[in-house]
C-alpha cells in the first residue's frame, strides 16, 4: 500500500510540476511579465528540465503516444533573456538531483 502511494504521489508531482512547460500558452503569457516573474518561470523550467526533455523526446520520435496536445521545450524562446537564464541555470543546478541526493 505504502509503495503504490509513493507512486501515485510521484506521478501526480510529475503531472503537476508538467503544467507549465515551457512551450505553453501560460508559459508564454508569463514570459512576458518583469525580470522576478522571468527568473521565477526560469528556475520553474530548470527544475522539471528532466522530466520535460523525456517528453519532448518522446513527442519527437514517437509522436502521438503521449495524450499530450500542446508542443514541448526544453525551453521557453520567447523569455530569453539574462534573468530567465540564470533562473533556469539555478533550477538545473538545485533541481531533481539535489532533492533525491538529499532524500536518500
Amino acid at each position: 500500500m505504502g509503495r503504490s502511494l509513493r507512486i501515485a504521489g510521484i506521478v501526480g508531482l510529475v503531472l503537476l510540476l508538467a503544467a507549465c512547460a515551457a512551450g505553453s500558452p501560460d508559459a508564454r503569457q508569463a514570459a512576458g511579465g518583469g525580470p522576478l516573474t522571468l527568473l521565477v518561470l526560469g528556475f520553474w523550467h530548470g527544475l522539471i528540465a528532466p522530466v520535460t526533455l523525456i517528453i519532448e523526446v518522446i513527442q519527437r520520435f514517437f509522436p502521438g503516444v503521449l495524450p499530450i496536445p500542446q508542443p514541448w521545450h526544453l525551453y521557453e524562446t520567447s523569455a530569453a533573456s539574462v534573468p530567465y537564464d540564470v533562473g533556469f541555470y539555478f533550477g538545473l543546478a538545485g533541481g531533481p538531483t539535489f532533492a533525491y541526493s538529499r532524500w536518500r
